[in-house]
């Protein structure tokens, strides 16, 4: 049986987002609803996250108004849904510095923080360039990186170099250098399904969005699409979709993309009172379902 539980929970959402943000060069292809999402994986004493959302007030609320996302709730209202308190996080990794993955870490007062070195110190010299290059910063908030930075002081920063290996037991993380930004990084959980086997999920962070990242738009002919923003170069941004595809045996299924508003099609979900979905994408034996 599984060590860990998953889960996708959506906390706000753009109701219309244009595709070509989605997937690179679809240009007036129409738009599509972009859910914004963390992820909760809960086991092995671990109540652990992936991103944290972004901070709904000051300039994280400005940049979130400049995006037309609407429909935000706190955490302690999402994760309520899984039976879980923001105290109760122990483990938060950062898969890059974005403002709606990076922003509400003052949510969770006893967790520690993981992040790529380079991640968060390329945000540092980004903020400092000239102002001609402020195109950099369109999705990122200064405020979030200096609360990351105040987490180092509080003893509760990790910064890690490349790849990690049992992170946390079977949780490892990946770095996807040059990509969707400049220290981006995903997650492999490594569930134990029976004895000598393994489950393995991958949670892509913004590597990619939508399963057409992973599959292409002809189910004859699948092709790596990437996402419409990539900070480093489209090209990384493929060969580290494949990176990903490979780790699970080219089962794209296991590649979870947080932003993909059919991820309720591939998986057990539910519509909160809330009006936010539930996505269950794992059960660790003796976990009650979330969703039924």
């Amino acid at each position: 049986m599984a060590n860990y539980s998953i889960w996708v929970l959506e906390y706000a959402y753009v109701a219309k987002y244009h595709l070509s943000g989605i997937v690179y060069g679809a240009h007036n292809q129409g738009y599509r609803k972009l859910p914004y999402c963390y992820v909760l994986i809960k086991g092995e004493g671990i109540t652990a996250m992936v991103d944290v959302g972004y901070n709904n007030q000051d300039y994280g609320k400005a940049m979130a108004d400049a995006f037309a996302v609407e429909h935000w709730h706190d955490p302690r209202t999402v994760l309520a849904e899984c039976g879980v308190t923001p105290e109760e996080v122990t483990d938060v990794f950062i898969t890059h510095g974005h403002f709606d993955h990076m922003g509400g870490t003052d949510h969770f007062p006893n967790a520690r923080f993981y992040i790529q070195e380079r991640e968060l110190s390329k945000w540092v010299w980004a903020m400092a360039l000239d102002r001609k290059f402020r195109w950099l910063m369109v999705a990122t908030d200064p405020g979030d990186v200096l609360r990351v930075v105040d987490l180092a002081r509080q003893g509760r920063l990790v910064a890690i170099e490349g790849d990690r290996e049992d992170v946390l037991p079977g949780i490892d993380l990946r770095a996807a250098y040059d990509t969707h930004t400049w220290g981006s990084m995903y997650v492999t959980v490594r569930n134990a399904a029976s004895a000598g086997t393994e489950d393995r999920w991958i949670l892509a962070g913004d590597l990619v969005y939508s399963f057409e990242n992973l599959r292409g738009r002809n189910a004859e002919d699948p092709q790596y699409l990437p996402v419409g923003l990539g900070m480093g170069s489209q090209t990384n941004l493929m060969f580290a979709t494949d990176q990903m595809v490979q780790e699970v045996g080219g089962d794209t299924n296991r590649v979870i993309p947080i932003h993909e508003a059919d991820l309720p099609k591939a998986f057990p979900s539910r519509v909160t009172d809330k009006g936010l979905v539930v996505t269950e994408i794992a059960l660790a034996e003796g976990e009650a379902s979330k969703v039924r």
